[in-house]
């Protein structure tokens, strides 16, 4: 029995950023997947585990992306990467999104920087209000200081459902991200497209979602 279904935002009701970020590399001659082996490496308290958590203000960040990436290989600055975050909805998500809405709980973790961080740009344009407004509940990592993979968000999600995460699917691009709330025993959906999303969580949920 499905009671909820939680949803990450960037790279699930959006497109990844992850295609900026490669034609960003390519662009700048930069080695491939640098700015995403910054993200990874020490993944939990790296440069942009404090900025999702609002732990260091933009300068910081800046500074220290800009060193882990040196670390890596080659110089990246923090300030580079955030114009790149922003991706385009994808309506046939939202579509679903909102169907599942009619018969189940719903609600979105996000790991998200600083409202005043970027500017509105790429800031608060990436949680498009229209959508945001379809959820029972979100949770923003930059507004509580924990981010995912932190089993506490999941738990405080599922508290503020009032929901069994046994009876949860949870969708999300990364599969770090994935592996607590599978822990927490979630029907989990790693989103490589949006087809094959959407088709893993019609036979998740019994629900036609197009």
């Amino acid at each position: 029995m499905v009671e909820a279904v939680i949803w990450d935002f960037g790279g699930v009701l959006t497109t990844s950023p992850f295609e900026a970020f490669a034609r960003f590399e390519r662009e700048r001659g930069l080695p491939p997947d640098i700015i995403r082996r910054t993200n990874a490496a020490n993944h939990l308290e790296n440069a942009w585990a404090k900025f999702e958590r609002a732990e260091v203000d933009i300068e910081t960040f800046d500074d220290l992306f800009a060193a882990e990436s040196l670390a890596l290989g080659a110089e990246v600055r923090g300030k580079d990467v955030l114009p790149l975050l922003s991706g385009d909805l994808r309506p046939e998500m939202v579509e679903a999104l909102k169907r599942v809405g009619v018969s189940f709980k719903t609600g979105c973790i996000t790991n998200n920087l600083p409202a005043n961080a970027i500017g509105s740009a790429t800031g608060r344009s990436l949680y498009i209000a229209e959508v945001m407004v379809l959820f029972d509940h979100i949770i923003e990592s930059a507004k509580i200081g924990l981010r995912k993979p932190d089993p506490r968000i999941y738990h405080m999600m599922i508290e503020a459902l009032g929901v069994d995460p046994r009876n949860c699917v949870y969708l999300d691009d990364l599969g770090v991200n994935l592996k607590p709330a599978r822990e927490m025993g979630m029907t989990t959906i790693k989103v490589i497209d949006a087809a094959q999303a959407i088709a893993e969580l019609e036979s998740a949920t019994g629900l036609t979602l197009r």
